[in-house]
């Protein structure tokens, strides 16, 4: 699909209406740069490129939020865009040259509740369906899950930081190793079914594997079970050791007695032992929260009741209701991690006033054993044996916690081999190879023509820090150079869309860049020729006197402004 028009309304009348053609396609800053004067700062160019973007998905606030500063609104666009009820209309073509291929016309704008249009082809859809419905139309009408659609063309639009100083790295920092292998499996055409389960089958891991650390915080199983072994060890030669008392007629039935009473305080310190561990557990997550609510980021909180107030427009609570809303909601959870506590503590209480009740007649027979026992240390074995199986239920409460952690690691171990079977097996790893072989013939060849240098692309299977299997990529350098990045960038998603056509993957045919002044001038005159040559759309922002005079063509600018004439005109409006 190749963009056909962007369409910008304002109160149903038509405010711009820029055209796309094959090949270079330039929006361009033609302010007058002098000492002290006017810059090409904020006059829209990177805003075009946004809206292209925030018609295919993206929030609304990259149109009137600091890139940089995520905090900072621009409160004059933001209240132009919804007090002029500002609409922006994008149309994708199949093929510019013939009028009657298949197109698809997306709409949408700034207001919120019924008043908010998300349309496609017509059709209304939440944001929800609507992402949903732009990746069955222009890329896969199959159920993926994982890539996502704006994951999939995050490599088409480039003009956050990340995104113009990155080959692959295209999405948010905080993306994981396997979203990564998914996305470009996918890409490359080698993409599995059990994307989205593996991811979730990792995190699931990753948070048991933490749960099992906490535990052994202290001690390695290995020191538990060995703890264990000698406490039984104890007990087992203390017990011996009472066979050998000589006692009285009566010492019998005591000493029966007796060890049915430490029997059951053993069973008793046991179950207290468990509910102490969950207690703590219960204990140490509300105080998490508790965290939370006391480290409450309020610049954070006021940019998400910003963004809620531009989805669904003035809604019945204040900020400060958001506020106390928010910290209502860390109590609810406090109160719900906490609601097992009462009837935990209380029946911790019972347990312990049992087991007091117990310890005391084990005393009491404890004596009895002693006065009648021809022993004087016979009271000194009773009271290591106490302690001994008071150590014996400790540890093997720890390791049945343990066991459990042990066996949800290896449950969810087994799930992620499972899928590994199939994306590690040679069969694949032979395929994932012949893709990329590909792929990078095509990387190679537009590097060396246009840079004279050849990169490609590497595939290999490492491992992450918990030692899971994972394909990851890398753009490398065929000459060892330093290489350029921007022509890297460029190169690799010029040479995928000559792939993906070749493979016949569904893909944007487009790419959008912002800053391309940064680019030295031959490159972009090499870039121009080569897009034009194989129907390739490429959309960049550039300062008007920084395009190479072999490009400064009107046929080439689809776009003026400057100072004065900035893309939504509201200072000419205001005026």
């Amino acid at each position: 699909m190749f963009l056909k028009n962007l369409k910008i309304y304002k109160n149903l009348e038509l405010l711009r209406d820029i055209p796309f053609g094959m090949g270079i396609n330039l929006i361009v800053d033609e302010t007058v740069h002098m000492s002290g004067g006017t810059t090409g700062n904020s006059v829209g160019k990177t805003t075009t490129l946004k809206l292209i973007d925030f018609c295919l998905g993206a929030e609304q606030s990259i149109i009137y939020t600091d890139q940089e500063n995520k905090k900072e609104v621009y409160d004059l666009v933001k209240n132009y865009l919804i007090e002029n009820k500002v609409l922006i209309e994008l149309t994708l073509k199949k093929d510019l040259s013939d009028n009657s291929s298949e197109e698809v016309v997306i709409e949408r704008n700034f207001l919120s509740g019924k008043k908010r249009i998300q349309n496609i082809n017509g059709a209304s859809f939440t944001q929800d369906e609507f992402e949903h419905q732009l990746m069955r139309i222009l890329i896969s009408d199959q159920e993926i899950e994982k890539p996502s659609f704006r994951q999939i063309i995050s490599h088409n639009i480039r003009y956050s930081d990340d995104s113009i100083n990155a080959t692959l790295k295209t999405l948010s920092p905080y993306t994981s190793d396997a979203e990564y292998e998914s996305l470009y499996l996918f890409l490359f055409g080698c993409s599995f079914t059990g994307g989205s389960q593996k991811q979730a089958l990792l995190e699931k891991l990753h948070h048991e594997q933490e749960y099992k650390k906490r535990i052994e915080k202290k001690q390695t199983r290995s020191a538990y079970e060995a703890t264990l072994s000698l406490v039984n060890s104890e007990i087992e030669d203390l017990n011996s050791q009472k066979e050998f008392t000589n006692s009285k007629d009566d010492f019998e039935s005591n000493l029966s007695l007796l060890n049915e009473i430490k029997c059951s305080a053993n069973r008793l310190a046991f179950e207290i032992n468990s509910l102490s561990i969950r207690k703590s557990i219960i204990e140490d997550a509300a105080k998490d929260f508790e965290l939370r609510k006391s480290n409450i980021d309020i610049a954070q909180l006021r940019q998400i009741y910003s963004q809620v107030t531009d989805r669904l427009g003035d809604i019945q609570k204040s900020f400060e209701d958001l506020v106390h809303f928010h910290d209502r909601m860390l109590d609810e959870k406090i109160n719900y991690i906490k609601n097992e506590l009462p009837s935990l503590n209380k029946l911790w209480s019972q347990k312990n006033e049992e087991l007091k009740v117990l310890l005391s007649r084990e005393r009491e027979y404890s004596g009895k054993v002693a006065q009648s026992s021809s022993y004087i240390d016979l009271e000194d074995i009773i009271g290591r044996l106490s302690d001994s199986h008071r150590r014996k239920g400790e540890c093997e409460a720890i390791l049945k916690e343990l066991d459990e952690a042990e066996s949800n690691i290896k449950n969810y171990q087994n799930g992620i081999d499972k899928i590994n079977e199939d994306i590690f097996s040679d069969n694949f790893q032979e395929k994932v190879k012949k893709q990329l072989d590909k792929f990078n013939k095509h990387f190679s060849q537009i590097s060396d023509s246009l840079y004279g240098e050849k990169y490609a692309v590497s595939g290999d299977i490492s491992k992450t820090k918990t030692g899971q299997r994972i394909f990851k990529f890398k753009a490398f350098n065929l000459n060892f150079s330093s290489g350029k990045k921007q022509g890297e960038i460029s190169c690799f998603d010029m040479a995928y869309i000559k792939f993906a056509r070749e493979e016949n993957i569904p893909c944007l045919e487009f790419l959008l860049y912002d800053k391309k002044e940064l680019m030295h001038d031959n490159q972009l005159v090499k870039i121009a020729e080569y897009v034009s040559l194989n129907n390739i759309q490429f959309v960049a922002s550039v300062l008007r006197s920084k395009i190479p005079v072999e490009i400064n063509k009107e046929e080439n600018i689809i776009l003026k402004l400057s100072q004065a004439k900035k893309l939504f005109m509201i200072e000419e409006n205001n005026s």
